[in-house]
């Protein structure tokens, strides 16, 4: 389903790039949600003082809330993979809610920028093992006993790869959902505001969704800093 009016492909038309803006909307509105955090974070960051204002209230709240829900799960050890997981959670969520504004739309409902944001965590995951463990980090792929390694390390790597395909796939099917719900309705009875519920519980599914990818990630980085038995 193509939407009719996307407002940042119409600008990208008028500066001579039309053609590429339509075949990666979600290219263009990736760009759009890092540009909108990217300014909301400089605006916060701003003016901070020891006696907090609303702005820096709200971004204090949101960042040490993140902060000690991922101490809470990984421990000390977690903060060191704080900035990764918070910048995560922050772009899909925004990316998420993006859908629900007339004339955008959600990056995170294209497979391509999913899999863009799994597979750094993928990747990430194994640096995190072996930074804790160097090369004793092989032993999380080999089974507590040598003679079973031929059936544990096939596996453990299968099980692996899966998670890029768990994480891109489970964000994708529900924004892409969530898109096709509310064009739908907005075809059918949008004179009669009958998107609307839909589109408050669009923003519940956003956060949710943004929410299970950065505590799937948290796991999978805390697995990766246990010890192997």
């Amino acid at each position: 389903m193509e939407h009719p009016y996307l407002f940042f492909v119409k600008l990208f038309e008028l500066i001579g790039l039309g053609h590429f803006a339509h075949e990666y909307p979600h290219v263009v509105y990736s760009w759009a949600v890092m540009v909108l955090l990217i300014i909301v974070g400089a605006l916060g960051a701003k003016h901070i003082s020891m006696i907090p204002g609303k702005v820096q209230n709200v971004f204090e709240m949101i960042i040490s809330g993140l902060e000690e829900f991922t101490v809470s799960m990984a421990g000390e050890e977690g903060r060191r993979f704080f900035p990764f997981v918070a910048t995560i959670f922050l772009y899909i969520f925004f990316a998420n809610l993006a859908g629900l504004v007339p004339g955008c739309f959600s990056p995170t409902a294209d497979l391509n920028t999913t899999l863009s944001c799994a597979i750094p965590v993928f990747f990430f995951t194994h640096y995190v093992g072996i930074k804790m463990h160097g090369v004793h980090y092989i032993k999380h792929f080999l089974g507590p006993v040598w003679w079973m390694i031929p059936i544990i390390l096939p596996i453990e790597i299968i099980g692996h790869l899966a998670r890029v395909l768990s994480l891109s796939f489970r964000l994708f099917g529900n924004i892409m959902g969530k898109e096709l719900v509310l064009g739908i309705l907005f075809m059918l009875a949008g004179a009669f505001f009958a998107p609307l519920p839909i589109m408050a519980l669009g923003v519940f599914v956003s956060f949710v969704q943004a929410f299970i990818f950065y505590l799937l990630a948290v796991m999978y980085f805390t697995l990766a800093m246990d010890e192997a038995h």
